[in-house]
């Protein structure tokens, strides 16, 4: 028994601790894994219900984002867009790079532009920190059960150190290239996500209007040249894959605005990059008739719900 408890008192004195800020759908599955995997993690979110449901997840809940951070090995962030990023680490007072030891490695696992990635890691790089972007793929439910897809942009060496953290909420590490690249490889898989959710849905409406059910059709296809991740994993019409967000009247997942969010950042690296990306510009379109089709208020739905521009009244 003294025995075990030694190993037990030895195990949380090595015990890397890690600051997790943003607790929303993606980070409030996240931070919990850490906990399993034996991290000390220090948790932050201006929402007290989501620092409550991080505490009783086995996470220290801090009062601040500045409090957070002090003397942690590592400081992850899921935040809603990029001027927060920028904002959070670097322009807002205090900027988080100066409340955090120069040791700390910085994982910003946010969706936001390339540049405002490329800007927190030379910011960070200018303090002695390391930083690397990590958006990540696989929605809400892969954050909770820990199989996320990251994506990461930055040093090779900074990329390896992140490893033993992004493993515990992961079950793919990749690394896309230097600072940036984690957030181009992000917007390019979630333009083409739009673009065969789209398809799949289309699809699906057309064989029900023509007579046919379908789970039947899903069926078919998910067995033929049809077959994509939307079809298999996702499902958009309601009813044929019980655990799918359509069963659920599209609540929970991915929601729609965020879909929004993505094209816009896909669209604008296209004409800054001068590329043609005519199905990624129809998919934004159609994710913005979407958003409020017949008067709707949409943007909170799954993007799954994109279904419901196709069926009839």
């Amino acid at each position: 028994m003294a025995e075990d408890m030694a190993v037990e008192d030895m195990a949380n004195a090595t015990a890397k601790k890690v600051a997790f800020v943003g607790l929303g759908n993606m980070g409030g599955g996240m931070a919990p894994n850490l906990v399993k995997a034996g991290f000390e993690v220090r948790a932050f979110d201006l929402s007290a219900a989501a620092l409550a449901q991080a505490d009783a997840a086995g996470c220290v809940p801090a009062a601040t984002a500045a409090a957070a951070v002090e003397g942690v090995d590592y400081v992850v962030s899921m935040l809603p867009d990029g001027a927060i990023v920028e904002h959070l680490y670097i322009d807002g007072e205090p900027a988080l790079l100066d409340c955090m030891p120069a040791t700390a490695l910085v994982i910003d696992c946010s969706t936001v532009a390339a540049a405002s990635s490329r800007r927190l890691a030379e910011a960070a790089a200018q303090r002695g920190i390391q930083a690397i972007d990590a958006p990540v793929s696989g929605g809400v439910a892969a954050a909770a059960a820990g199989t996320l897809a990251f994506m990461c942009g930055g040093t090779e060496a900074a990329c390896t150190a992140a490893e033993p953290v992004l493993s515990a909420m992961g079950s793919n590490v990749l690394r896309a290239g230097d600072s940036g690249a984690g957030q181009v490889a992000k917007i390019c898989n979630n333009m083409l996500l739009a673009v065969h959710m789209i398809g799949t849905a289309e699809a699906l409406q057309l064989g029900v209007d023509n007579g046919l059910d379908p789970a039947v059709l899903s069926d078919i296809m998910l067995k033929s040249s049809g077959c994509n991740w939307s079809l298999e994993k996702y499902n958009p019409y309601p009813g044929v894959m019980p655990g799918a967000p359509a069963s659920r009247d599209y609540q929970g997942g991915f929601m729609v605005k965020l879909m929004q969010k993505d094209l816009g950042l896909a669209q604008a690296a296209a004409l800054a990059s001068r590329s043609d990306t005519p199905m990624g510009t129809l998919a934004r379109s159609l994710y913005g008739l979407h958003a409020h089709a017949g008067g709707e208020d949409n943007t909170e739905l799954d993007f799954s719900s994109v279904q419901r521009l196709f069926s009839r009244p």
